[in-house]
């Protein structure tokens, strides 16, 4: 197995991961990346197909289980119970549990009251000089959405988006100790804020999410009082930060292509989402543990050993699409890595597409002249790929 190195954090990388990708994807199905210090998957059918494969995981190994220091207790005492770290059973109780209540009905169902929330957000942006779009659009949409899906009070988005933003740090190659007491500050508020108004929910349920999960059951079982919270705040965090950056990835790419409403009408939205989610995944990276000694791909991994599946990479895989650095959304549409694969399969993935169909096409015909004000940068968010701003004018 060949190794490289590449820094997360480098300004060039942060910019643009995707050459470092091809060169990683032509050394062979699995490479070593050393700044990771473990095996990385960089092709699509590798990290597609170890995103299926039960004999790999998110849940560590229990005899591998690492000490958690104290300044980040409260932080992983609200990830212990999030479905997105665990395995079956646990798992399957309760993704089943959460489906129960984030039907395909529900979210359906939401569609005119995003397209409303757009065109209030789309026509209050700024007639003149140039603005970041981010937080004037792409932040608020997927955030109050959620909000309200979950019957969280609407007042209450920027102290959400707050404690999120603070917690979603943890995952970022950038962290820093104060990234870390920052998070479980916000862990433990965040908590503390659900825990008082699920009780109020208890004694006055409504038609809302958080109503559904408390009474969700199945096989006579329920959420605990902190695995719905966990799955509030999952839910929340991952139902807000993949959205924003996808919006405004998305709207840059349109801008820096020229293109517009032409790729946005009703037969071509669904089709230019997609090609926006390919080219510029949110995600780059999820890891997996081996629960085995096992031989896959050529290289044998020890049981507890990490496995980098770099979505990224895998998205612009040129044996799948022809070349894949360009963005064109007139593209057959095929099945990408961009929400993820398997067991975890990104629950909210209905959702974020169907805000991103409605919003984007709303954008572009309440702000036909809509330009780039500056040329965008990509933060320092690795493994998310998002801007740090947005700046544009129209």
């Amino acid at each position: 197995m060949q190794s490289v190195t590449q820094s997360p954090t480098d300004p060039e990388f942060v910019q643009s991961p995707y050459g470092f990708y091809a060169h990683a994807r032509s050394l062979g199905p699995l490479v070593r990346w050393e700044d990771y210090g473990m095996v990385a998957a960089f092709s699509h059918d590798v990290v597609n197909t170890l995103l299926k494969d039960r004999r790999f995981g998110r849940e560590v190994p229990p005899e591998q289980a690492p000490v958690i220091p104290p300044h980040l207790e409260p932080f992983y005492k609200v990830e212990a119970h999030s479905m997105l770290e665990l395995e079956p059973p646990r798992h399957t109780r309760l993704r089943g549990l959460v489906l129960r209540a984030f039907t395909s009905r529900r979210i359906k169902a939401l569609g005119p009251e995003i397209a409303q929330l757009a065109r209030e957000l789309a026509e209050g942006l700024p007639r003149e000089g140039a603005y970041d779009l981010l937080p004037a659009f792409a932040a608020p949409l997927p955030a109050i959405v959620i909000a309200r899906l979950l019957g969280v009070p609407e007042s209450m988005v920027p102290q959400l988006l707050s404690w999120s933003n603070a917690m979603v740090a943890v995952y970022q190659a950038s962290r820093t100790r104060e990234m870390e007491n920052a998070a479980s500050v916000a862990a433990t508020e965040f908590s503390d804020f659900l825990r008082g108004y699920v009780e109020e929910r208890r004694a006055h349920p409504a038609d809302d999410l958080i109503t559904h999960l408390i009474a969700a059951e199945e096989d006579g079982e329920k959420l605990t009082p902190d695995e719905l919270i966990t799955t509030c705040i999952l839910l929340l965090n991952a139902g807000h930060e993949a959205t924003v950056h996808t919006l405004g990835n998305g709207v840059k790419l349109l801008l820096e292509s020229g293109m517009g409403a032409e790729v946005l009408t009703p037969d071509r939205v669904a089709g230019t989402v997609e090609e926006i989610l390919r080219r510029d995944p949110p995600l780059h990276i999820f890891t997996r543990y081996a629960y085995e000694d096992i031989e896959v791909f050529g290289h044998r991994f020890t049981r507890g050993e990490q496995v980098a599946l770099v979505l990224g990479a895998a998205c612009h895989d040129p044996s799948v699409w022809t070349q894949p650095e360009v963005f064109d959304p007139s593209r057959p549409v095929k099945t990408t890595t961009a929400f993820g694969g398997g067991l975890h399969f990104c629950v909210g993935a209905p959702l974020a597409r169907l805000e991103l169909q409605i919003a984007l096409p709303i954008l572009f015909e309440t702000r036909p002249g809509l330009s780039l004000a500056e040329a965008p940068r990509y933060a320092n968010l690795y493994h998310f790929h998002g801007l740090e701003r947005l700046m544009v004018t129209g």
